[in-house]
């Protein structure tokens, strides 16, 4: 009985094991085909950030602005987050302070513009040793072990500052020179290429070089102060964006029509090129540093190696350059 009334029971059995095989097979083939290819991180911004980078300026200023802005946007492509700091004034303990809170925040990357180069040179190591991507720009620290510096090339900007003043006076004339952060090996690069220039190709005598250490009031009041000592300038010379915003607010003021020469480009440099309060400005093509930045920092948390030096360039901005814009 036992065996009669199992027969029955055995093609129902594979039956149904055949069904639930069939069942399956579908089922796999149709999530094979729904399935939609993953998708790319970079130039997508996503749910969850992939990674955080810090960037930190050497003071909070106006001439910052636009980089925020253009690392903001690469930021929402590589779906990162980003958190920017700056002294309220160059502050080198500030930064310091800064950079070290980034290093316990276990940031993915971190780019920084160092106020002291030889004093920011211990902490980007230590930062580099925990295993955090760090790089440079604006102003650079070669002693350290950061990956990357982005930039131009600063004492081949001093160089043609200089060779831009030598074509306005026709290689003779007087002027006066403000300098930023005097410890910034930007400053000191600066300041050596313009005045290795005029002494090997001119005969322009620098009559005074101050430093405005990251102040605009400070700034303006050394630049007047010059204006007073020596009132037969020829021509006066920002060798940073800081000097470069006194110059524009001296010149409005006392309705000067010398020349007056800068290194740096913000949206007011523009106006006061435009108005000639600024004879031309050398950019250094600062709005591409956050993309620049934001990429190199990306590269770097995912284990490619980065160029030593990124430059970003240099462009004479002239009224009639501004014109063809």
């Amino acid at each position: 009985m036992r065996t009669s009334a199992s027969f029955p029971f055995k093609p129902l059995v594979i039956v149904f094991i055949m069904a639930a095989m069939l069942a399956a097979g579908c089922q796999s083939t149709v999530h094979e085909t729904d399935r939609k290819p993953a998708s790319n991180p970079v130039h997508q911004k996503a749910a969850v950030p992939l990674a955080t980078f810090g960037i930190i300026y050497p003071m909070a200023h106006p001439y910052y602005e636009t980089i925020t802005q253009n690392a903001k946007e690469a930021s929402e492509r590589y779906g990162v987050h980003l958190i920017v700091k700056a002294p309220d004034e160059a502050d080198l303990e500030q930064q310091i302070r800064m950079l070290e809170t980034m290093i316990a925040q276990d940031v993915d990357g971190i780019a920084i513009s160092p106020i002291d180069s030889e004093a920011l040179e211990p902490v980007i190591n230590k930062a580099m040793n925990a295993g955090i991507p760090v790089i440079c720009f604006e102003s650079d620290v070669p002693g350290s072990k950061r990956l990357s510096y982005i930039g131009s090339d600063n004492a081949a900007a001093g160089a043609r500052m200089g060779k831009m003043l030598d074509e306005q006076l026709n290689g003779n004339g007087m002027v006066i020179v403000e300098n930023g952060i005097s410890a910034a090996g930007s400053s000191k690069e600066r300041l050596s290429g313009m005045l290795g220039y005029l002494q090997a190709h001119t005969q322009i005598q620098v009559l005074e070089v101050k430093h405005n250490e990251g102040s605009d009031s400070t700034a303006l009041k050394l630049l007047e102060n010059m204006l007073d000592d020596h009132p037969h300038f020829d021509a006066f010379i920002a060798l940073d964006y800081v000097s470069c915003t006194a110059s524009i607010l001296a010149w409005k003021a006392q309705g000067l029509s010398r020349y007056a020469l800068t290194i740096g480009m913000m949206p007011e440099t523009k106006e006061a090129i435009r108005n000639g309060q600024i004879t031309t400005a050398l950019s250094q093509n600062e709005q591409i540093w956050g993309e620049l930045i934001v990429e190199s920092l990306y590269q770097a948390s995912i284990g490619n190696v980065l160029p030593l030096f990124e430059d970003s360039g240099m462009i004479e901005m002239k009224p009639a350059d501004l014109a063809a814009l």
